[in-house]
């Protein structure tokens, strides 16, 4: 993370930041949230050269409304209930689109609600331009990742979002020849030359084949975990211009590809899966419409990217912390801990990835140096992978955790890798003041 990266997961921890001096870093105002995203967005340039890279933006809120009696009321703002304290997040997670292993963040946009915050009805908010709407978000960002991206020289740019992104707008601003859409359908809208309307048109094409694909569970819609299977559909569709943009300087149509996946007999009391995704990928035969729909199922990496920040992980939301200032640079450090997580969670099984994705050379040779320590005497408790290789690093990490080390067991999740990963970076520590690569000064 450039001059921050010594900045780590140990000042997330809820009782640590004055412990370890990060309450002074993180208060102090010439640290901009600007030059801390910067910092990510650097680092995320260089793991995309040469590569068609999917750009999954999404929105979260923090919640700081168990800590409203302490905090400072100086940029303090509602969140989704339009009660609650907090701010909203708007990162912008990157992917490898081969693979679909993070690489890093692109951009992040933080923000808060004023307190007398109204509902969109009372200020009509449908006739506001897309600059004043919080909408606006997904342009913006999708824009930010261009300029960002285009310096590591990415072959491709894929813009994924869900049904919120579903805007006339971005297809025909964001796209060109080196940056395509692809979002989750929120609206039926009317299609040039057709009577039916685009839910319609679609559900009344052929089906092209079936794909199975593994749904994770969410407490938060009661889905259960499951293997899902879709009845695939695709289509070519003109969607005409909505009339709230006519007199704007917007093409009248756009040309779009269509595809539809519909779980099949979904579980008892289960709502099915039901995507309408809209790209402009040219989707002319099945492989296309199967390659977009696994494009789409990794935009679930934000939301776990999410889950690592929060009580599944990090708790960013307990923070001691006493000013929003703050907890928002804290933030976005905690954004680049939550990625590396993800890394060492998409990464544990594939020898093919270097460990250097997720650590420096240093402390790769730190993590060589304790991990004989983790080992035992039998085959079964050595580390099975070949030396600098990511899931070389990530067993170390997880037996740093508390991980047993044997593959029979569950693997190591997302708890298990944080608690790793904050005592690494002790040892860590430890390891360079040892070796007289820190000078420590009053």
């Amino acid at each position: 993370m450039g001059k921050h990266q010594s900045v780590s997961i140990r000042q997330i921890s809820k009782n640590r930041a004055e412990q370890i001096g990060y309450y002074r870093f993180l208060e102090n105002k010439s640290v901009t949230v600007g030059e801390l995203v910067r910092s990510l967005s650097d680092h995320c340039v260089s793991h995309v050269e040469g590569k068609h890279i999917l750009a999954i933006s999404d929105t979260s809120e923090i919640n700081l409304q168990s800590h409203v009696g302490r905090l400072e009321a100086l940029g303090l703002g509602v969140v989704g209930n339009n009660r609650d304290i907090g701010f909203y997040i708007h990162p912008t997670l990157v992917l490898d689109a081969a693979n679909g292993f993070p690489l890093g963040i692109s951009t992040v946009k933080l923000w808060t609600r004023d307190i007398n915050h109204q509902d969109k009805h009372e200020r009509n908010y449908s006739q506001l331009p897309i600059e004043e709407k919080e909408s606006y978000k997904w342009l913006r960002s999708a824009d930010e990742t261009q300029q960002c991206i285009n310096v590591g020289e990415a072959k491709m740019i894929t813009h994924i979002g869900d049904r919120e992104s579903d805007m006339y707008e971005e297809f025909v601003t964001v796209a060109n020849q080196d940056n395509h859409v692809l979002v989750r359908a929120r609206i039926d809208r009317r299609l040039v030359g057709k009577t039916s309307s685009f839910y319609t048109y679609l559900n009344q094409q052929p089906s092209e084949g079936t794909y199975t694909v593994d749904v994770p569970a969410d407490a938060r819609t009661s889905r259960t975990a499951r293997e899902a299977l879709l009845i695939v559909r695709r289509a070519m569709v003109k969607i005409q211009r909505p009339d709230k943009l006519n007199g704007q300087d917007y093409p009248p149509s756009v040309t779009l590809y269509a595809v539809e996946a519909v779980e099949v007999n979904p579980p008892p009391g289960q709502a099915p899966i039901h995507w309408r995704l809209l790209t402009t990928h040219q989707v002319v035969c099945l492989e296309q419409a199967l390659q977009v729909i696994r494009w789409y199922t990794w935009r679930w990496r934000i939301e776990q990217l999410f889950a690592t920040l929060k009580t599944a992980g990090l708790n960013l939301e307990a923070t001691q912390l006493e000013s929003i200032a703050a907890i928002q640079r804290l933030t976005v450090l905690a954004l680049s801990v939550a990625v590396r997580i993800l890394q060492l969670i998409q990464g544990r099984d594939n020898p093919n990835l270097p460990a250097t994705v997720a650590f420096s050379h240093e402390q790769q040779h730190c993590l060589s140096s304790i991990s004989p320590t983790l080992e035992g005497k039998t085959q079964l408790q050595q580390n099975p992978y070949l030396p600098s290789s990511l899931p070389w690093a990530t067993w170390i990490i997880a037996r740093l955790g508390g991980w047993s080390g044997y593959k029979s067991q569950k693997p190591p999740g997302i708890t298990t890798l944080v608690r790793g990963l904050e005592q690494f970076e002790s040892t860590f520590f430890g390891w360079k003041l040892a070796l007289g690569k820190l000078v420590c000064t009053p």
